[in-house]
Formats: structure tokens, sequence, C-alpha cells
């Protein structure tokens, strides 16, 4: 389904403002640890989270999802910021943003559909744990004030809703971080709270050139972390744009969207942010908060820099297990239950695909290493499928002269091999015709497997006529094939 851009930007105003907000108070204290994990100071992280939310909600292409720093993109960064400092950083963020948008141009967007079901479900199953296991630090070693204040929160979440007239028009989220918060000043309860994560930025970012050397070398220095950054933050947007698709029963524009990354990322590096990409887990905040136009994206960021600029000495009030609530939250709402009551029904090939996506995203803390071991299973137990369901069968004719084999499937890769097995070569006949009118030969290997059955037969006396080659098939044959070319003769060793 479309939606108009007015559409996009004002047919949820209210809805969007509050999701917003509570997507902001949920931004700053990760952007600062997302930050703290580059080595680089907080402001960085949180201006990068309020540029990338502002410039994708216009230029991007699935209104709805958040975009901001990620920890993803921040552990490509240590090396890079370690060895040549923040400028380098600002730097490659830029180069990172250039890339991206050369992806969006060349539509690789669009490479999204050769990602499976189950290794989508395996993505989102394994950031669900992921942001779990990201809470337990929070959880652990603290006073009884903490697990109590959790427990409030969860409850704040999941029961406002049910109160008559206020549970629907205020997003739950927001209620719990309010409400928390004032329990916590209130009582004046010594307990970790948004102030501790680090210090906040007390000035607006200003637009700033990295300060660098234009030479060949710094190109050479970046351009591989810049290559690293503009590939994973894609990924994993692309993924997250297709579960926000999913949630909003709605479709996105993928190449759009690599460009909106692109020019995020590029804005972001000229007023010394890090780069960024899609979050999952505020992109479902939003959703589950009420948030689905643009304006909901645009004003996140917005509030996010109010907050930490003018409102900086409440917001470092609010308590972390309040956000601790919200992330749990997340994390419940994420995860695919359905799919570990559906492991028996489904194929084992997606049950092993799904899970081996999530234990190696979960092991590794890489959504790009989990999804790459997903495709790349899914990949192998699809042309194993497909190989399988290529059959030969025989007949005899001519009172046994002749044999005629009749090719059923896709030859390829995987089939190559079955494909030689099914002839009989050492039978005594003049004549052998192959009729693969109900074939298709796909690749080089396939054209080889039909030279080598050819020339087997021509080897042990036997007339061979290979009938009903489609067009495709013919096309690839006559370039590459050897058999019905003068001088052809079977390799040694075969």
């Amino acid at each position: 389904m479309t939606i108009s851009l007015r559409e996009q930007w004002l047919g949820n105003i209210r809805g969007d403002l509050l999701a917003g907000l509570v997507v902001a108070l949920a931004l700053i204290p990760e952007a600062i640890a997302f930050s703290i994990i580059a080595g680089v100071d907080p402001k960085v992280g949180l201006y990068a989270s309020f540029s990338i939310s502002v410039i994708i909600a216009i230029a991007g292409g699935r209104p709805g999802m958040i975009s901001a720093a990620t920890g993803a993109m921040a552990l490509l960064m240590v090396t890079l910021v370690k060895d040549h400092g923040l400028q380098y950083l600002l730097a490659a963020t830029v180069l990172t943003g250039v890339f991206q948008i050369i992806a969006g141009l060349f539509k690789l967007g669009n490479l999204m559909r050769f990602v499976s079901r189950s290794v989508v479900t395996g993505f989102v199953n394994a950031l669900a744990i992921l942001i779990f296991l990201a809470q337990l630090p929070e959880l652990t070693n603290v006073t009884w004030h903490v697990y109590a204040m959790t427990a409030a929160g969860l409850a704040i979440i999941y029961g406002f809703p049910y109160l008559p007239v206020v549970g629907k028009a205020v997003p739950s989220p927001l209620v719990c971080i309010v409400v928390l918060t004032g329990v916590a000043m209130a009582l004046g309860l010594d307990i970790r709270n948004m102030g501790d994560m680090g210090e906040l930025p007390d000035s607006l970012p200003i637009f700033l050139l990295p300060d660098v050397p234009l030479t060949l070398e710094t190109l050479q220095i970046i351009a591989p972390y810049s290559l690293t950054l503009a590939v994973v933050g894609l990924l994993e947007s692309m993924m997250t744009a297709s579960i926000v698709d999913d949630l909003t029963d709605t479709t996105s524009d993928k190449s759009r969207e690599c460009v909106g990354q692109g020019l995020a990322n590029i804005g972001t590096g000229f007023i010394g942010g890090m780069a960024g990409c899609a979050m999952i887990g505020q992109s479902v905040i939003n959703v589950k908060s009420g948030g689905r136009g643009r304006l909901s994206t645009f004003m996140a960021g917005i509030f996010l820099l109010i907050m930490v600029v003018f409102l900086g000495p409440w917001v470092s009030q609010i308590p972390m297990a309040a956000l601790v609530a919200v992330m749990i939250m997340v994390s419940i709402g994420t995860f695919s239950w359905d799919s570990l009551r559906k492991l028996r029904e489904h194929p084992p090939s997606s049950s092993v695909v799904m899970l081996v996506t999530v234990v190696v995203t979960v092991s590794t803390h890489d959504l790009a290493k989990g999804v790459f071991a997903g495709v790349l299973l899914s990949a192998m137990f699809f042309a194993n499928k497909v190989g399988r369901l290529m059959q030969v069968k025989s007949q005899a004719q001519d009172d046994g002269q002749t044999r005629v084999y009749t090719v059923t499937g896709q030859v390829f890769f995987s089939s190559a091999d079955r494909f030689v097995d099914s002839f009989d070569f050492k039978e005594a006949v003049r004549q052998v015709r192959i009729d693969v009118s109900r074939a298709h030969f796909w690749d080089i290997t396939a054209v080889s497997a039909l030279d080598k059955v050819v020339l087997k037969f021509r080897r042990e006396g036997a007339q061979v006529e290979v009938m009903g080659l489609n067009e495709a098939s013919k096309t690839m044959v006559d370039r590459f094939g050897l058999h019905d070319k003068d001088g052809a003769e079977l390799p040694l060793g075969h």
C-alpha cells in the first residue's frame, strides 16, 4: 500500500509526536553507550542520533523507521578511532555515506529479496535476545530498589493501556518514564540514572569539515572502514525496513532508503557525529507507541537535541530502571514467539536456518555475520533441494539399438554430478538420444556435464543426439560447450 507524502508527514500528528518523544528518551542512553564503545565523546553519538533521525525522516524510504548511532556500527569504528583519532572517523563517516548513495543508485537495496523469511525471523529473534542481554548490566549488583522500579515500570507499560480513555491516548512507555522519574526524585532514591551514563552536551552542533589531509593516503586509511560501515549499515537498515513493513502493513522504497542513509551519514560527518543506521529496537518502540509517519522520526531527533542541550539537568534524573523496563518490553515484543511454536511444523531446513542465524548473531554480537550465515545456509539448502528435483528417465527403442534419455528439471552445479551418473555408458547401443526439452542448463558446470555425457557415449562408439534445448540453454551450450565442436574429446582422467 502506497501512502501519499502528506499522509506520511501529517496523517498521524498526535501519535507521531508522542512516539517521537518516547523514542528520543530511549535514544539518549544508547547513543552515549555507543559513543563509549567507539572510544569518542558522548556528544559524538548524541549529535549523530539527532542528525541521522532528522535527515532520514526527510530523505529515507521507510516512514516510521528510526535511524541513529548504533552498536553494530560503533564496534567497527574502534580501531580507526584508536589508531587515527576522531577526525578520521568523521571523514570515514562522510565516505560511508557516499558508498551508500552509490549503492542506492545501483538499486542494491533490492538484494533484500534474496534474504529468506527464516533469516529475517532469526535476525529478529537474535536482536531481541541481544536487547535483553544488554539490560542485564543494569540489573546486576544493584539494590532491591532497582528491581522494584523495573517491575513497576513493566506493570505500567503492560497495564496502562487497559485503563479507559487515557489508556489508548498516551503511550505507556512514556507514562512509565515520567512516573518512575517522579517517584525516584520524590523519594530521593540512590539509583543509577541517565546522568551517570556520561556528560550531556550543552551546545548545539555546528558545521565543520573533518580536519584530515586530502591525500590518497587518507583515502587508503578510511576507505576499508567506510566500505564495511556502509555494508553493515545498509544490511541492518534493509532488515529493519522489512520488519517495519510487516508491523505496519505498508511497503518501503529500499533504494531510496539506501540513498537516505547515505545522505544522513554525510550530514552527520559534517557536524561531528559518527556513522549510524536503522535501529530495530527503537523502531519497534516507535511503532508500539503509535508512531507511523516521517514526523515521528523527525521529532525523535528534534526532541533528543532539545532534551540533551536545554533540558539536560532534568533528563539526567531519569532512572535507568525506567529505560530498562522499556527495552525489556521491546525485547519481548520483538521476539517472534510464533517461530518457537512452529519449529516442528516448518521444514527442517527453514528451522535450521533460523536457529543458525540466531546462534551466530548472539555469539558474535554481529548482526551482519548472523545474516550472512543464514543467507549462505539458505542458498545451500535451496540449491540442494532444486538439484534433487532433476530426474533422468530412459527407454529403449529400435529393438534395443537406441536408448532415449528424457531429462526433467534444473541442471546446474548442484545437480551436475547426479545428471552424469544417471546415464549408462557401458550399454551396447548404436544411438543415444538425450531429450532436454523439459530441462534447463544454468551454468558452465551444467554445460560441462552435458559435454562429459556426450563425449563418453561417443567414446563407446554410440551416436549421440541432443534434442529440445531451449533458447537460453542453447546459448550456453553454443558458447561454452565442446561436444559439438571439431576436435572435441573427453579430458584425461574421465
